[in-house]
């Protein structure tokens, strides 16, 4: 997940992937240039987070819990 400390949507997500034991990256785009850069690509050249980006490559932002385990799912 591509967050920054002060985005509550980000801590919002990241307590309920914890909380269905989803096992997640935390990457703060504020301290990672590069990180920051892959979110702007993957959101029209904007910083939005929470961004996430899944192991087929496509990227999901602001998804809710259900979107994010229906995303995992097809990855299976």
């Amino acid at each position: 997940m591509y967050s920054t400390p002060w985005c509550g949507y980000c801590h919002r997500l990241k307590s309920q992937l914890d909380r269905e034991g989803i096992e997640f990256d935390m990457v703060d785009i504020e301290q990672v240039p590069e990180a920051a850069k892959l979110v702007e690509e993957a959101n029209g050249g904007n910083q939005t987070v929470p961004t996430l980006v899944y192991s087929d490559g496509t990227a999901q932002t602001n998804p809710s819990l259900a979107q994010v385990k229906q995303k995992l799912a097809s990855l299976v």
